[in-house]
């Protein structure tokens, strides 16, 4: 597991989070395996629609992502992650997600466009509320 600090909503309409991979996510030594990169990337996708909107009703499901790895990501050293919406219209979303070092250069940064749909439509019967990790309600607005 990566841990995290939580998710924030930022004053700019991205959403951020401070996380550090672990040992057990290296691919080769000192580094992070490639597609682990990647799901940091997703995942800040629909939580970035839900920072640009308020709110965490709307889902989608990932039809593309681009992913470019700029430089090594370091295990055991804390990052940043980053992504805001570009595209938003009624049925597609574009999102520009990264990771960055803590001196704000771009480790590894992707385009993902997602199908917006019912949570229902995704899987039958959900408690959206209850399987889903959510913003954390504070007053952090600067990382």
């Amino acid at each position: 597991m990566v841990y995290m600090l939580g998710f924030y909503n930022m004053e700019d309409g991205s959403v951020m989070t401070k996380f550090k991979y672990r040992k057990e996510h290296q691919s080769y030594p000192g580094r992070v395996h490639g597609g682990l990169i990647t799901a940091m990337l997703d995942e800040m996708g629909l939580r970035a629609l839900w920072a640009k909107e308020g709110n965490d009703e709307q889902m989608g499901v990932t039809m593309s992502l681009d992913t470019k790895y700029r430089k090594p990501v370091p295990y055991d050293t804390e990052l940043i992650g980053r992504g805001v919406v570009i595209k938003n219209n009624k049925k597609f979303l574009v999102v520009e997600s990264e990771i960055l070092d803590l001196e704000g250069n771009v480790l590894a940064n992707g385009t993902i466009k997602y199908i917006k749909l019912d949570a229902n439509k995704i899987k039958e019967g959900i408690e959206m509320h209850e399987e889903m990790c959510y913003l954390i309600e504070d007053d952090v607005k600067e990382i």
